[in-house]
């Protein structure tokens, strides 16, 4: 699942709705604050039911950043509804790819899953992506407290 992007490079713009209603874009936090695209397979996972909740446990600290969390499935907006629900909530958006064209734009689309994989794309203010770290194994995430920690190293 490598993908083509590297650091450096203009993060992929695009546009899909949340389980919020609300259309999102990347294009929309330009010049207001870092995104953290969190790429992560299916809702109501194992692996993803943990994910999710810690970092919506953190996610004032990441605001208190100035940093969007935008989680980013191939489920559809029902799911995402549903799983949200379940969770106890989840603030920030999780956006519906059905067509994975946002996965396959950032190398995340596994075909012969036909899923994205497990991805982390930080891209700053200007839209330049400034930290990608993706999983070879779907069980394996990153916390919460990882992030924030990756969040500190990069350049300000």
């Amino acid at each position: 699942m490598p993908t083509h992007l590297k650091v450096g490079d203009k993060a992929p713009d695009f546009k899909l709705m949340s389980h919020k209603d609300v259309e999102v874009s990347l294009s929309n936090y330009a010049g207001k604050k870092t995104v953290i695209l969190v790429f992560y397979p299916l809702d109501f996972s194992p692996v993803c039911s943990v994910q999710i909740p810690d970092y919506q446990a953190k996610y004032g600290e990441f605001k208190a950043h100035g940093v969007e969390i935008i989680g980013i499935s191939r489920d559809s907006l029902f799911a995402h509804k549903a799983w949200s629900k379940e969770l106890g909530g989840v603030d920030f958006p999780l956006l519906a790819d059905v067509t994975n064209e946002v996965a396959k734009k950032y190398g995340v689309y596994m075909s012969d899953k036909g899923m994205n994989g497990r991805a982390i794309f930080v891209a700053d203010k200007k839209g330049v992506i400034q930290k990608i770290h993706e999983e070879a194994e779907l069980k394996n995430r990153r916390t919460a407290e990882e992030l924030l920690d990756m969040l500190a190293a990069l350049p300000v």
